[in-house]
């Protein structure tokens, strides 16, 4: 048996039919870390993906450090929950958004949400999404805080219960942050 070779580029596949590329769809949460100011930049990263489609929540306190312009994919905010829905038929938004994402990752995820999730309490879109979440589906998080916010011994309990959820953490990493401090 002769090994498979791809056709080379520019040049049409011969005796193989076209297969259809499953597309899969990451919803991005994003909450009022500092952090969020790389926004743009991990949406330009995962657009890069073949096959991934993207969509955004955001909390209010987040928007305040990027650009909503410069975000190519669909954007939702607490607004867009209480906008969409009118009457009793009408969609409710978090429950469209659980099921249309095959992944959720929340980066950054601030120590207020953080809290708020460790703790169950669902205010706001994104809090809403993460509370309804069908845990069968993989949900990445990535703490992202100042240093002495995540040395506080309150944050590790938060994180391993967000963990004991079934949430998969990204850790922190070590670097200079924005107000100057070093560390985590």
């Amino acid at each position: 048996m002769e090994p498979f070779s791809p056709p080379e580029p520019g040049l049409p596949a011969e005796k193989s039919s076209p297969v259809p590329q499953k597309i899969s769809h990451v919803l991005v949460g994003v909450t009022g870390s500092v952090a969020a100011l790389k926004l743009p930049l991990l949406i330009a990263e995962l657009l890069k993906i073949p096959g991934l489609e993207v969509k955004v929540v955001t909390t209010e306190r987040a928007k305040h450090f990027y650009d909503a312009q410069e975000i190519p994919v669909t954007l939702y905010s607490d607004e867009d929950e209480w906008q969409l829905w009118k009457g009793r038929s009408d969609p409710v938004l978090h429950i469209e958004l659980r099921r249309w994402a095959d992944l959720m990752l929340v980066a950054p995820l601030d120590a207020n949400t953080l809290a708020k999730l460790a703790n169950g309490i669902c205010d706001n879109l994104l809090t809403c999404v993460i509370r309804a979440w069908d845990l069968s589906k993989p949900l990445l998080f990535c703490p992202a805080m100042n240093t002495a916010m995540w040395e506080h011994p309150i944050t590790a309990q938060q994180v391993e219960q967000l963990k004991g959820f079934g949430y998969t953490e990204i850790p922190c990493v070590v670097k200079k942050l924005v107000c100057g401090d070093e560390g985590q």
